[in-house]
């Protein structure tokens, strides 16, 4: 296994391809110094990477390390969040047509010539994950965690990604596209998709001569065609959510390979995985990494991975036997799952409050017809009669739009007096839910 410094070293090989067209180390190399050096004379340090080719991703986020450069992965392309964190960002760095309020550094791929400098030791990269309080959390990964938790994985799976290339349904925008389909294949020396995967049909027609790995999420697996040609897969890997014993049962019927599955976060990295061959199925932890009890039905974890000795608490309740082995059991915090994204209800409802005659706002996943979407209580300002509260939800949904994922924005409305409370004026969480008991 490679370290990142040894990446661009070695013989000419294929470190990717798109379509029908092999991409090749020495081009590769090329394209990181001639990148590096116009890096190297803009000012600044914190460059945001926005890319819908994780190949150009990967060039980039190189030749930002190589010039000294702090990466910034948004998670998102979207221009108006990228405009709200114009504050904490130099420029962009992107393959997308942005309408934004910074510099933006267009790619290009152009190439030169010459010998890259030393990497520096100490290069890191920022990642944002919805936190609880609603507003986006900033999180510093140093390269050298980066290259630890590619070193687990290696261990864990490297035989089987022997002669693998690595196709994925999952963006290099969040940190488990960067590890797996960026981080791990570089290091390992295993070529990788530069396009992402969206349906069916597309992993159909990836599938090549050879060995194949497959990194997903429990709703591509979800929505697979098994009526589909596909090849037997040497390795699947899902994270993201709760994957449905019938669709990793489904999955490994189509494809002739059990699905492994990860736990962990952009803030701690990989916790543990697990072989889902049977349904309940227990998680196991990586090594060097320590879970303890805090509170009653609260976990602390520990980790190489993370870089503070207090380590990180856990939004998930956990049920951990003798041996360490756990199974997830529930969440903490105000952050909810839907099609395998994390999707932040306070942030949703701080964007509410600032919608023109919303006073008071509530949001919550709603469960209907066995699928979620997200369902949002207001109290207004003003009364409005159902004609003018039909018009104003167009008008909601507008202002919304650009800075919310698409399965963040609201699906079900309803408009309330005020919004139940408990005795000790907290949410009266039950109540709520009722009010989506009814067709709406």
């Amino acid at each position: 296994m490679k370290p990142v410094a040894d990446w661009l070293n070695g013989e000419q090989r294929e470190v990717a391809w798109r379509g029908e067209q092999s991409l090749l180390l020495n081009t590769m190399r090329r394209q990181v110094l001639a990148l590096s050096r116009t890096l190297q004379t803009l000012p600044g340090t914190q460059w945001a990477l926005c890319f819908d080719d994780s190949y150009h991703f990967c060039v980039t986020l190189l030749a930002a390390w190589y010039a000294g450069k702090v990466p910034v992965i948004p998670g998102h392309c979207r221009a108006a969040q990228l405009n709200e964190m114009r504050d904490e960002l130099d420029g962009v760095i992107s393959d997308l047509p942005l309408d934004i309020q910074l510099p933006l550094l267009k790619w290009k791929g152009e190439e030169a010539e010459g010998k890259l400098p030393a990497l520096p030791t100490d290069a890191t990269l920022v990642l944002f994950t919805s936190g609880s309080t609603g507003a986006p959390r900033r999180v510093v990964k140093s390269l050298a965690v980066l290259e630890q938790e590619s070193r687990w994985l290696a261990a864990l799976w490297g035989e089987q990604l022997a002669d693998c290339r690595i196709i994925a349904s999952v963006s290099h925008q969040h940190l488990y596209g960067l590890t797996f389909r960026i981080m791990l294949p570089m290091a390992l020396g295993r070529p990788f998709a530069a396009q992402q995967v969206f349906y069916s049909e597309q992993l159909a027609e990836q599938w090549q001569q050879g060995r194949h790995a497959l990194i997903s999420s429990p709703a591509f697996l979800r929505r697979l065609d098994h009526s589909l040609t596909t090849s037997d897969c040497a390795l699947i890997v899902s994270a993201g959510g709760t994957l449905a014993w019938q669709d990793a049962q489904r999955s490994h019927q189509a494809m002739n390979c059990p699905v492994n599955e990860i736990y962990g976060s952009t803030e701690t990295g990989v916790i543990a995985w697990r072989q889902r061959i049977v349904d309940e199925a227990a998680w196991q932890r990586f090594p060097g990494v320590r879970l303890q009890q805090v509170e009653t039905d609260r976990w602390q974890v520990y980790s190489a991975l993370i870089e503070n000795q207090e380590g990180w608490r856990l939004d998930d309740r956990l049920r951990v036997d003798a041996e360490g082995h756990f199974q997830l059991a529930g969440r903490h915090d105000r952050s909810v799952k839907i099609e395998d994204k994390r999707i932040s209800l306070s942030d949703i409802e701080r964007r509410l409050l600032a919608l023109p005659g919303v006073t008071d706002a509530a949001a919550l996943a709603v469960t209907r017809h066995g699928r979620q979407a997200i369902g949002v209580v207001l109290v207004l300002d003003t009364p409005l009669d159902d004609q003018q509260l039909h018009q104003q939800k167009k008008c909601w949904r507008q202002h919304l739009q650009p800075c919310l994922e698409p399965v963040a924005l609201p699906r079900y409305w309803r408009v309330v007096e005020t919004i139940p409370v408990t005795s000790q004026s907290k949410r009266a969480w039950p109540q709520i839910e009722e009010l989506f008991h009814v067709t709406g």
